[in-house]
């Protein structure tokens, strides 16, 4: 079921029982509608608390929207495809209100892949844009230019304060971290060693997300005053084989770290490593709930995972945009995601949405 919403005329006519047409006449006040058929469509209307300015407008004007979304590229299993699914899900709610959304990807790893990808995109017409806002410098560039353009965007995954962005959908990174630090801690205790893994990007250190996730939990260490030792592994993006060289030649001189943090999708990796080394008693947090990070978190090796809605994330991001576009409603400025935290008890159960 649509949500009540974003009712279509279909779905108004298939609750009724009724044809397209019959709902059609009713809605516009034109042509003979019996009264049983008239009264079944009133009584739905009324159970959907029907709005018509959304759908007499549309069809009256017969705007055709084009909303541009910018993300990144992805494998089946990731977490960019629960972002993906949520964009899907409102462009074909939006469908017959004259949306269409058109997607530019990127390499979530490289930034200038999104200069690259975003280099025809002001060649062409649209109405409004969602940005995955993953590169600082890259995003505050192409946001500068929709505003030159006075074009709608939002932005979902990370924030970026201080621009002209329509909102924000997406988690608070900073207090994310800080959650991290404080499963990590409650596990460990305050005086334990850590290792934070680092997932180098090429053309760039950091994602946005990654960059405040880490100083959210930097400062709940210093809150807390922990006094154990942080030590840092930077680790690079598809080498597996230098990635665990890279940890065994740590592991090896570092034999009393009790807990391992990273603050991106790739979790999974670090716990293959663990399992590939007989690795016990390190408690290993990560970020997303993927198919493969949910696979170790259910065999014990993720202790736990740090989660963000996605799909809703993708799905809210996009519906405000034809909102705006089509009703002209302003959505409010920062729209916030729970921070899920999943263990292996109650994993099974999280859909992101």
């Amino acid at each position: 079921m649509k949500e009540f919403e974003n009712i279509r005329i279909k779905d108004i006519a298939e609750m009724a029982g009724v044809s397209v047409g019959t709902v059609d006449r009713v809605l516009h006040n034109r042509g003979r509608v019996s009264e049983e058929n008239l009264k079944k469509i009133n009584d739905v209307l009324k159970q959907v608390n029907y709005h018509p300015n959304m759908i007499a407008r549309s069809l009256a004007s017969k705007k055709q929207y084009t909303i541009v979304v910018i993300i990144p590229s992805f494998e089946p299993g990731e977490y960019w495809e629960s972002i993906s699914k949520g964009i899907d899900k409102a462009g074909n709610e939006f469908e017959d209100y004259g949306v269409y959304i058109r997607k530019l990807y990127f390499d979530q790893y490289d930034n200038r892949s999104l200069d690259k990808a975003v280099e025809s995109l002001f060649d062409n017409n649209f109405d409004a844009v969602l940005i995955a806002s993953l590169f600082n410098e890259s995003v505050i560039n192409i946001s500068r230019k929709l505003d030159e353009m006075n074009i709608p965007y939002n932005y979902i995954d990370s924030n970026i304060q201080e621009q002209n962005k329509l909102a924000y959908f997406g988690t608070d990174s900073f207090n994310s971290g800080a959650i991290g630090a404080k499963i990590l801690l409650t596990t460990i205790g305050n005086k334990a060693d850590i290792l934070v893994a680092r997932m180098i990007n090429s053309g760039d250190l950091y994602s946005n997300q990654c960059i405040k996730r880490e100083a959210g939990f930097n400062e709940f260490l210093k809150k807390v005053e922990y006094s154990g030792k942080v030590y840092y592994v930077d680790l690079k993006i598809g080498c597996a084989e230098y990635n665990y060289n890279a940890l065994d030649q740590f592991f090896n001189g570092n034999n009393k770290i009790k807990g391992v943090i990273i603050f991106n999708s790739k979790c999974h990796e670090i716990a293959s490593y663990m399992k590939a080394k007989n690795i016990h008693g390190i408690a290993l947090v990560g970020y997303d709930v993927i198919e493969k990070n949910a696979i170790a978190l259910k065999e014990g090796i993720i202790s736990a995972l740090i989660a963000q809605r996605p799909q809703l994330q993708g799905y809210r991001g996009v519906k405000s945009l034809c909102e705006y576009l089509i009703l002209k409603k302003t959505p409010s400025k920062e729209n916030y995601m729970p921070i899920d935290i999943l263990i292996k008890e109650n994993v099974d159960y999280y859909n992101g949405q």
